[in-house]
């Protein structure tokens, strides 16, 4: 698996156009829950399909970018956030400790 850089408000609009499921993992590179919830993630990513893009979110970077996910997806922006985005909406939204792989493939199963 390879995360997606998410740096634009065009790629947002892609994925609220994608046929199927998308992940967004927004990361804070200051914050060590952020670091640790990643890492847990990045372990059992091997278990999500292939078909399902992951996109990474910069929060540092890419502030503007986050508020627009929060508002585009109807959620309360959160970090580390992950949402799980099927055919342009947010059907899962998971935080902090419990970000996990095992519960969004319940999701796309």
């Amino acid at each position: 698996m390879k995360w997606i850089p998410l740096e634009s408000a065009e790629q947002i609009s892609e994925i609220k156009q994608h046929e199927g499921y998308s992940i967004i993992f927004k990361h804070s590179t200051r914050c060590s829950i952020s670091m640790m919830a990643r890492r847990k993630f990045e372990m059992d990513w091997d278990q999500m399909p292939d078909s399902i893009p992951l996109y990474f979110l910069d929060l540092i970077k890419f502030r503007e970018i986050s508020g627009k996910v929060a508002t585009d997806f109807q959620v309360h922006h959160e970090s580390p956030q992950l949402l799980l985005i099927k055919e342009g909406e947010c059907i899962l939204d998971q935080s902090h400790g419990g970000i996990s792989v095992e519960e969004a493939l319940v999701m796309v199963q």
